[in-house]
């Protein structure tokens, strides 16, 4: 058979094994779980302008915030970055335009809610 077809079996049966358990090569990332209010609180933003820089809605940071649901998958990831150095990934941010972006969209909503 091919090589690719080898190496995709390889990969198969090796995700095979570690879900019964087996010991295997798999590394597995498992970002821990956070306070996001306080991840929030340490940026010194506030929730909206929190929500449109991290792009997420004010709706989802609520519920995260209050308990109600959980972040996961790549939000988790972020927010974990968040917490260890909020400072620098909002200067990431700042550089890749995000936070210009942000606050953009926040102005836009302030205008939309006194209209």
């Amino acid at each position: 058979m091919s090589e690719i077809f080898e190496s995709i079996k390889r990969g198969l049966e090796e995700a095979i094994a570690h879900s019964k358990g087996e010991k295997t090569e798999v590394l597995e990332f498992r970002p821990r779980a956070v306070d996001v209010k306080e991840v929030r609180r340490k940026t010194g933003l506030s929730q909206r302008r929190f929500a449109a820089t991290f792009g997420i809605s004010v709706n989802t940071l609520r519920h995260w915030e209050h308990g109600d649901r959980q972040p996961q998958g790549p939000a988790l990831v972020l927010l974990n970055a968040a917490d260890e150095d909020p400072g620098g990934l909002l200067q990431i941010l700042t550089r890749s335009g995000r936070v210009q972006a942000a606050d953009n969209d926040v102005t836009r909503a302030r205008k939309e809610e006194r209209a």
